[in-house]
């Protein structure tokens, strides 16, 4: 079977000709294993994995159709996991975890779902928790430093009435 070379599989063995099919199926599963031994990744960013390694696409589905099948490739469950993730480690929008999944290729009615179970208290809470803490690093002046941290705020997706809300009731607790 093939070796490592430069990180990427090497073209299955098969004394200068076109690998058969079962070559090719053997080559997408473990570029498929390999990807998800390193990290949950969606369906699609699975299939660019074998497309950069010139699987054909016909034998792709099959093998994405196989671990899908077994559970192994779940694109509600990488979504779930992601913005469990990416909110309480980041502290990330809503906005930016919906336009993050749909870059991966996730079906946007899971996206929809997902995001929607984050709700509007929950997101004030995560964009209060950043706005404490870049404040309590301090700093200059403090008309700066707010609009510093509203624009941190901005970056990350909040939408502007979050911003101002949660930039208010972060200063309220430091304060109090």
């Amino acid at each position: 079977s093939g070796e490592l070379m430069g990180g990427q599989a090497a073209p299955p063995r098969s004394g200068g000709r076109e690998p058969d099919r079962e070559e090719w199926r053997e080559r997408g599963r473990r570029i498929v294993i390999r990807q998800l031994s390193m990290m949950d990744r969606s369906r699609q960013q699975l299939s660019e994995a074998m497309e950069r390694r010139d699987v054909p696409a016909d034998v792709r589905e099959e093998v994405l159709d196989h671990f899908t099948s077994i559970g192994l490739i779940d694109d509600a469950h990488f979504a779930r996991a992601l913005v469990r993730t990416r909110f309480s480690e980041t502290g990330a929008s809503r906005k930016a975890m919906c336009e993050e999944l749909r870059r991966k290729g996730v079906d946007r009615g899971i996206v929809d779902a997902v995001i929607e179970s984050v709700g509007d208290e929950a997101e004030l809470e995560a964009a209060v928790a950043v706005a404490e803490k870049r404040l309590s690093r301090g700093g200059g002046d403090p008309r700066t430093l707010d609009r510093r941290v509203y624009a941190a705020l901005a970056r990350r997706g909040y939408p502007p009435e979050t911003c101002s809300r949660a930039l208010r009731e972060a200063h309220e607790r430091l304060l109090g």
